[in-house]
């Protein structure tokens, strides 16, 4: 387990501190209370299908490997992010994909880079060095989709890397994919195996 305490104080009284641990499934209720409005009223997420029991399945298995963390201010999550495999072959482990998300009303707070700092943490002691995003886009943005994901993410260092147009279709409307990327390490001859997040000295 993870475990940070954060004195908090934009937007909200000194007091208040935000928490980041290791994701448990008994968090899955909250997350899918994050997820849901994210993905009914935005097009940031292309999930069309139900995902009740695909929470608590991919806390288990990403936990087997990787990173999966809650943020939570003064015991209410307020957010998620965790990482998963990039590609399933081997010359592929030092890259990761990367997915965050926050309550809408607490998007803009800081919260997102609380939890990217952590995540980048953790995933640099396991050997990492590249993250990547895969981020819905527009040229035109609407009500739906308002490219404030790849803002945040260019502030924490991503670069874009690569577009794919008119991929996605989402509330009667056709959208492009962006790819960014950030390196979190060097890439040295020979690189260690990386060490499944268990396994840390936490």
């Amino acid at each position: 387990y993870y475990y940070d305490v954060i004195k908090y104080q934009r937007g909200h009284n000194c007091e208040d501190k935000l928490h980041i641990r290791t994701a448990q499934i008994s968090d899955a209720e909250e997350m899918l209370a994050i997820y849901k409005p994210n993905d009914e009223n935005t097009q940031s997420h292309m999930n069309k299908n139900p995902i009740n029991e695909e929470i608590p399945h991919r806390i288990k298995t990403t936990l087997k490997k990787y990173p999966y963390i809650v943020a939570e201010l003064n015991g209410k999550i307020v957010g998620y992010a965790y990482a998963g495999v990039f590609k399933g072959r081997k010359a592929y482990d030092w890259s990761v994909e990367t997915s965050i998300y926050i309550r809408l009303e607490n998007h803009g707070n800081g919260i997102g880079r609380k939890l990217y700092e952590k995540l980048e943490e953790i995933l640099t002691k396991q050997g990492v060095t590249n993250v990547n995003a895969c981020i819905a886009y527009t040229e035109h943005e609407d009500k739906h989709l308002h490219n404030d994901s790849v803002c945040f993410h260019k502030k924490l260092g991503y670069k874009t890397v690569g577009v794919f147009h008119k991929c996605a279709y989402k509330f009667d409307k056709w959208y492009d994919m962006i790819w960014m990327e950030k390196f979190i390490a060097g890439h040295s001859a020979n690189p260690n195996d990386i060490i499944p997040s268990p396994m840390l000295n936490c």
